[in-house]
């Protein structure tokens, strides 16, 4: 059975223009990347949890923030490695500066037998979308189209 996991993906409008809220991971092995490396906040889920309730819990482990509202269900996304991933689309806005995330413990360095602590999110960052497309894993880039689709269909809507 493959992995799944569930997250949020935030946007919000400034100037006219939409922004999405990514986080980049922690630790050492994502030190040093940049483009490609970000994503929404989510996390794992077992079977028999409601994968918005673990989107929700996963959102305010990474960043120390809850958002309600109205969630918006994405199309779930198989990723390179199998695991099925998630996602609820929601208006809200968050302060990228002021997050407080959980931490987890590695050996580091390898083979060192020390145990150290890093943030699972080191930094948060609001993308207007052409650059979000590049800082995101390539994964989860057809969830930001699903947004942009999502968004135009509503607009229409209203307009109609």
């Amino acid at each position: 059975m493959p992995k799944k996991s569930a997250g949020l993906l935030l946007y919000r409008f400034v100037a006219g223009e939409m922004e999405v809220f990514l986080v980049h991971p922690g630790g050492p092995f994502w030190a040093k990347k940049d483009e490609g490396a970000w994503s929404i906040p989510k996390g794992e889920f077992a079977e028999g949890e409601e994968p918005l309730a673990v989107a929700k819990r996963e959102f305010n482990e990474e960043t120390g923030f809850r958002v309600e509202g109205e969630f918006q269900p994405l199309e779930p996304l198989k990723q390179p490695s199998g695991k099925i991933v998630y996602a609820w689309a929601i208006e809200a806005d968050v302060d990228a500066t002021a997050i407080r995330s959980n931490e987890f413990s590695m050996e580091w360095p390898a083979k060192s037998g020390k145990s150290r602590s890093f943030p699972e999110v080191d930094r948060a960052y609001w993308f207007s979308l052409a650059p979000a497309r590049i800082k995101i894993l390539k994964g989860q880039v057809p969830f930001l189209i699903q947004l942009e689709r999502l968004l135009a269909r509503r607009k229409a809507h209203s307009l109609g």
